[in-house]
């Protein structure tokens, strides 16, 4: 096994890792503090291609594999979750019209998506469905030409900035799971209405809403795959959105493990750097175990993607240790700091504020321990 990254792969750290320090970490206090979408910074990635590292070229896209999203994904997270999380909802909305749709559907969609032109959202969760996403209760009736879709979505990451929503919604109720669709919804559709917008405890950056159908009408050509496909394709989105998320608690982690070290360096207490004290490097001995094993598992997880296997394991399992890891390592960076690190003036405290929707989206931990101990009893 050759655990070295290619020459591409190296590249887009580099590049991704110079625009982030340069473009997003010296706003991400900002962001935090007022709670805003930064339109500005969005423009500015999609000018620089972060949309579409890994979608086909013939889409516009670079052409880069699931690690080079890992990657990018790590990067972003190392100057601001919320930039991260952005992105990996922007994907979960643009790989299933690349896994499902039709020529037309990736042609009509994909090229705007991957330029960043256009952002993505998936809707799947509803204020009572979202470990159990197979008790979503929208509904899509078809009438004529048209589906008709009535319901409410949740804690829906870019709901209200998204102009291409995935929607899942019932279409057989006798049939449970299997009587799931999966539909594109563009924004300004009549019936598409933005609800309230969640005054979030971290990645304040990003934008998390809800969604409203009343009487919402689209063409039967927006459904994705085939009737009763919707599960599925919300299954495989959810887990290359697990590794995403993956990546995602590895920069935060790496983000917190670095501000500690250069605080731990600095800072002296009985006339020497705190960081000479056994106690003290202990804990970053622990960090930096962490970090390494979350990191080969989410590389791990984004290879079999890439050759074609099922990850669903391994990205339950990459998604589980990076969540935890994040969390033990923002709690023990802001240790490090000390009462500095309670104080909103230094970044470890947003971190670790941060680190937690780690344990709860996209699967909550207890869900997905439930997922990873039945693998292991088969």
């Amino acid at each position: 096994m050759d655990f070295r990254l290619s020459t591409e792969q190296e590249m887009i750290r580099n590049m991704v890792r110079d625009f982030t320090d340069k473009e997003i970490a010296p706003f991400d206090m900002e962001m935090d503090r007022k709670g805003e979408f930064p339109w500005e910074i969005i423009k500015k990635m999609a000018d620089n291609g972060l949309f579409g590292i890994s979608f086909p070229e013939e889409y516009g896209g670079a052409g880069g594999d699931a690690v080079c999203e890992a990657i990018l994904l790590e990067e972003l997270a190392r100057g601001s979750a919320s930039m991260c999380i952005t992105v990996d909802a922007h994907m979960l909305a643009g790989s299933p019209i690349l896994d499902f749709g039709t020529e037309e559907q990736k042609k009509k969609y994909l090229p705007d998506l991957v330029a960043g032109k256009k952002l993505g959202a998936f809707a799947l969760t509803e204020p009572c469905a979202g470990s159990d996403a197979g008790g979503i209760k929208t509904k899509a009736v078809l009438d004529g030409d048209e589906y008709v879709i009535d319901g409410q979505k949740a804690w829906i990451t870019n709901a209200h900035v998204a102009d291409i929503i995935l929607v899942a919604a019932v279409t057989d109720p006798t049939a449970g799971p299997k009587g799931v669709s999966c539909f594109i919804v563009e924004k300004g559709t009549k019936g598409l209405i933005t609800g309230s917008e969640e005054d979030k405890m971290g990645v304040r950056g990003s934008n998390t809403g809800e969604l409203v159908f009343d009487n919402c009408r689209i063409p039967k050509e927006n459904l994705l795959g085939n009737i009763g496909d919707g599960f599925k394709i919300g299954m495989v989105a959810l887990d290359s959105g697990r590794f995403g998320i993956g990546a995602m608690g590895v920069g935060i982690a790496q983000h917190a493990m670095e501000e500690a070290s250069e605080y731990a360096k600095k800072r002296t207490a009985f006339g020497k750097p705190i960081g000479k004290f056994q106690g003290i490097q202990f804990k970053f001995a622990d960090m930096k175990v962490g970090i390494e094993a979350a990191r080969l598992l989410t590389y791990k997880a984004a290879f079999k993607r890439d050759m074609k296997e099922r990850f669903s394991v391994e990205a339950a399992m990459a998604k589980l240790i990076a969540a935890d890891v994040a969390m033990e390592t923002t709690k023990d960076a802001i240790q490090v700091f000390g009462g500095n690190g309670y104080s909103r003036e230094y970044p470890v405290e947003r971190l670790m504020r941060d680190a937690k929707i780690l344990e709860i989206g996209e699967g909550t931990s207890e869900i997905l321990r439930m997922v990873i101990g039945k693998a292991a009893l088969k």
